[in-house]
């Protein structure tokens, strides 16, 4: 996970948001840049994948190999600095023509994000996690409204739109692994304190990763709390028949466990 930042961030001092977590959108100061100022869909990929890499500069050659990797080197810097172009078009479209961009800049022949300008959604939801997951296990309200908050951001996949593109596929899963542990985990802090948002966060859950066993026990916990003795018993046979067709293994001990423990009330 990227640490998160010093301090909060004070939203009037942003002058880029980027939404990339169940859809790509993005506001400067405030107003959402509409689809139509991209002008070209090799800008809004070009973009992208600056988001994707950012904290890092990359050799033009480097991008046009990672975007474009059918082209020829003429073609490929034709392709690069015409979207490029219109990437500054479409974020500054009141900078002066001798200016240097401010949102996509240039060392050299690298390019990168300047990230002091930007903020994007994935780093926010890394930044609450990160401050849920100190809060453990002293501050479990803490953690709690610090988790909630980072579920709030992660709206679905990163960028959604690429969902196809090798160069997106690792920081959609990374992402994807560390909500579905932020969920599991959220659901079972709130076992006892809110059994039916439990059960719903687990389903949440289960409905992205079939075979993800902690919240199957989450689930079953909290059918408990509400005395639900059916339902938690459902719950554990769906756990070992998904099991065994996906792995052919059994359930984890703790997970039998609290089955036994649910066939003896």
């Amino acid at each position: 996970m990227r640490a998160p930042d010093s301090g909060p961030v004070v939203e009037h001092e942003v002058s880029l948001r980027v939404q990339t977590m169940g859809g790509f959108r993005v506001w400067r100061d405030g107003v959402e840049v509409e689809p139509a100022a991209w002008r070209r869909e090799k800008a809004i990929y070009l973009f992208q994948f600056l988001v994707t890499v950012r904290g890092r500069y990359l050799h033009k050659e480097q991008i046009i190999d990672r975007l474009w990797p059918e082209m020829d080197v003429e073609a490929g810097d034709r392709d690069f600095r015409v979207a490029l172009n219109a990437v500054h078009r479409a974020l500054e479209p009141q900078r002066p023509p001798r200016a240097e961009p401010r949102f996509v800049q240039r060392h050299d022949l690298a390019y990168g994000l300047d990230v002091e300008s930007v903020r994007v959604d994935a780093d926010a939801f890394e930044a609450q996690v990160i401050t849920a997951n100190q809060a453990l296990p002293h501050a479990e309200e803490t953690a709690i409204e610090r988790y909630q908050a980072a579920l709030d951001l992660y709206r679905g996949d990163y960028l959604p739109e690429r969902r196809y593109e090798d160069w997106s596929s690792a920081e959609r899963e990374r992402l994807q692994m560390i909500a579905l542990t932020t969920m599991t985990t959220l659901a079972r802090l709130l076992v006892e304190r809110n059994p039916p948002e439990s059960i719903r966060l687990a389903q949440r859950v289960l409905a992205t990763d079939p075979v993800w066993e902690d919240a199957y026990r989450v689930q079953m916990a909290a059918y408990m709390a509400q005395g639900n003795r059916p339902l938690t018993l459902r719950t554990y046979h769906q756990c070992v028949e998904v099991l065994e067709r996906e792995f052919g293994v059994e359930p984890l001990p703790e997970t039998q466990a609290l089955y036994e423990r649910t066939q003896a009330k």
